[in-house]
């Protein structure tokens, strides 16, 4: 499967989950990290634990690996790791306070579908 189509299957496990500006980067030329970050929020630690399920759920589901899953305990920034897509799931304090957009800034933002059935 394409990165293109795993960022686009995080971002409707976010969606579903009822995430809020759910936004992703394209970080190729910006970072060696991964091709695409996924960055979204939750209002509240149980809601930004379900938005991670959500994501890990749905790449099973797709038979695609996930690599790593840090901080889900304190569910105030889940990092979920699908290879060449990381997807950040803040909590919405967390999220205002690191600030990724400004900070990689650089990376153009890739055009996701949210809400809409595919």
């Amino acid at each position: 499967m394409k990165n293109e189509q795993i960022v686009q299957l995080a971002a409707d496990a976010c969606d579903d989950k009822r995430a809020e500006n759910i936004i992703a980067l394209e970080m190729n030329g910006v970072s060696l990290v991964a091709d695409y970050f996924l960055i979204c929020h939750g209002s509240n630690e149980r809601q930004v634990q379900a938005i991670a399920r959500g994501i890990k759920d749905k790449m099973e589901e797709h038979d695609i690996p996930v690599h790593r899953l840090e901080g889900f305990e304190q569910a105030r920034w889940i990092l979920v790791d699908v290879g060449d897509v990381v997807c950040h799931v803040f909590h919405k304090e967390e999220r205002s306070y690191y600030n990724l957009e400004r900070l990689w800034g650089d990376a153009a933002t890739y055009p996701i579908e949210i809400g809409q059935d595919q």
